[in-house]
């Protein structure tokens, strides 16, 4: 299942490609620290695969989900902020199912599904927080596989959601355990 990564397909272009054109190189195809020392001109620093960006494949639930308008979520475009607007009330939503269905959507870098699987997720644990602890164990694989993307700002955006999580149930301090 190869997809086309980005800005590499013609798409957008005003010319067309020519069939003398050689691919680009990708960075994860056979690559070794001395490949990579020669490429950069013989610098000194190395990148090794271990650290490499990993293939993120749009093909997360949440977009699934969310293009056939199953999620009960919709962007209100505000004046200044966009926001979710949720079409149940949080709070009647059945947590075993949505969550770990948002927390899938973190791996997304495309918008509106970045910016709903994000602030999807921190409104679910804001309101709904006495509810998040018995479905932490169905968050573990969604969560692993946004990290293991390897991507800097999935990444980041991943350890907030995590740090939020720990703080999100402060009365009974069930998920931080």
């Amino acid at each position: 299942d190869q997809f086309i990564r980005r800005h590499t397909g013609p798409g957008g272009t005003l010319r067309s490609p020519t069939k003398n054109e050689t691919p680009p190189e990708f960075p994860d195809e056979d690559v070794t620290p001395i490949k990579l020392q020669q490429q950069r001109g013989g610098k000194k620093k190395f990148d090794f695969p271990a650290f490499m960006e990993r293939p993120n494949p749009p093909n997360t639930e949440f977009r699934r989900f969310y293009e056939r308008g199953d999620l009960p979520v919709q962007i209100e475009h505000g004046g200044v902020h966009n926001r979710i607007a949720w079409k149940v009330a949080i709070d009647k939503l059945d947590f075993h199912h949505y969550l770990p269905i948002f927390f899938d959507g973190l791996r997304e870098v495309e918008m509106p599904y970045a910016f709903l699987a994000e602030q999807g997720v921190y409104d679910m644990m804001q309101v709904g927080a006495s509810k998040v602890a018995p479905v932490v164990p169905q968050l573990i694989v969604p969560i692993k596989t946004a990290l293991n993307t390897r991507n800097r700002s999935v990444i980041a955006k991943v350890l907030k959601v995590l740090q939020a999580l720990v703080k999100c149930d402060q009365e009974e301090n069930m998920v931080g355990q």
